[in-house]
């Protein structure tokens, strides 16, 4: 079945090498770039099994050289090395076979909220948003305010961004959780550790065709933005605040100066939260009978600690600890991510493995 499969892949994408080439698709710019894309994303899985067949026909060399004397012990270390290598190519061959997440391409919308803590958990907010501010800088990503809550001492109340570029979604999507801070305020005279928490979500930011919302369902509302304390930011009504009505999901937008700006991207963010609600409905009955190892991205799961005093950083979902916590609050999560992503991939190979 494993061959089949990547057999057919090979196939399909020698035919897209010579479509691709082809004037009169070439001249077909929108079939064009569909196609390219379609082999662009089959390239790994073609280059990981032509390493595969490659290895067995060394290793069926190896095996005839085994018959000649003066080969025979040079071919018996190679033929060893050789098979050592089989299980980790064969490993990464089901692992390029694994269904993937429909949404690992999209853009996304990111959200943090200050949760218990007070004013301490607001600074700590405002630590995360420039975390995932720096590792987009490192990536680049495009990183777009689209409402901002924050309190007199700079800290965060709430904020929603979108941040834009290549993979954003399959890299960022296990970011969702409570994040818990344990550190010394620089308000607390007499030095104790306090504990406070950050819920962050991450959302697949939607097409306008993928989520069809009426205009009787929502109710739109303008008022005057409001900075530090209350005070009027700008003359004119142009923040939006839009209530869906079926779902009761509120939304609202001040960043822009544009009533119209604001409310466009309050309609982003309502859609993508909508998506991600019919997400979790669909997927219900999965997680109740089989919760993933990595989490399930659920708001209220306590995901990772931040220890400020022994410089730790835990995520609790895979057991990791990095005493690195200045690098990854400075946006260095590659380390993070790639354990999440092969826990992740290691849980749907179990997985797969069962319902077989």
């Amino acid at each position: 079945m494993l061959i089949e499969r990547f057999e057919w892949i090979v196939n399909r994408y020698d035919e897209l090498t010579t479509a691709v080439a082809q004037p009169e698709i070439i001249a077909d710019q929108v079939n064009w770039q569909k196609l390219l894309k379609e082999h662009s994303k089959l390239e790994p899985a073609v280059t990981a099994y032509r390493e595969y067949t490659k290895t067995l026909d060394e290793i069926e060399e190896s095996k005839e050289m085994l018959e000649l004397p003066d080969m025979a012990e040079m071919a018996k270390e190679e033929l060893n090395h050789l098979e050592g290598l089989l299980p980790e190519l064969e490993e990464k061959l089901k692992i390029l076979l694994l269904p993937k997440d429909p949404d690992d391409e999209r853009n996304i919308i990111l959200e943090i909220r200050a949760g218990a803590g007070g004013d301490e958990a607001g600074l700590f907010g405002a630590a995360l948003l420039r975390m995932y501010t720096r590792y987009a800088e490192r990536k680049n990503l495009k990183i777009e305010p689209f409402s901002a809550n924050i309190t007199e001492l700079g800290g965060v109340k709430e904020v929603v961004y979108s941040i834009s570029g290549k993979d954003v979604f399959s890299r960022l999507k296990f970011e969702s959780g409570v994040h818990r801070v344990q550190r010394v305020p620089t308000t607390e005279s007499s030095g104790r550790i306090h504990t406070s928490t950050v819920t962050v979500a991450v959302l697949p930011e939607v097409e306008d065709v993928e989520i069809d919302i009426q205009p009787q369902d929502i109710r739109v509302d303008v008022y005057r933005s409001s900075g530090h304390g209350g005070q009027s930011v700008n003359t004119t009504d142009s923040a939006v605040r839009i209530t869906h009505i079926p779902s009761g999901l509120v939304v609202t937008c001040q960043d822009e100066k544009s009533q119209i700006k604001n409310r466009d991207k309050a309609m982003r963010i309502l859609k993508s939260r909508l998506y991600e609600q019919m997400k979790a409905e669909k997927a219900e009955a999965y997680a109740a009978n089989r919760k993933d190892q990595v989490g399930s991205g659920d708001r209220s799961e306590r995901i990772r600690t931040y220890n400020y005093p022994q410089g730790r950083v835990t995520d609790h979902r895979i057991g990791l600890t990095l005493y690195k916590l200045d690098e990854i609050l400075d946006g260095d999560l590659d380390e993070i991510i790639d354990a999440l992503l092969l826990a992740d991939q290691s849980e749907k190979l179990r997985n797969l493995n069962e319902e077989r």
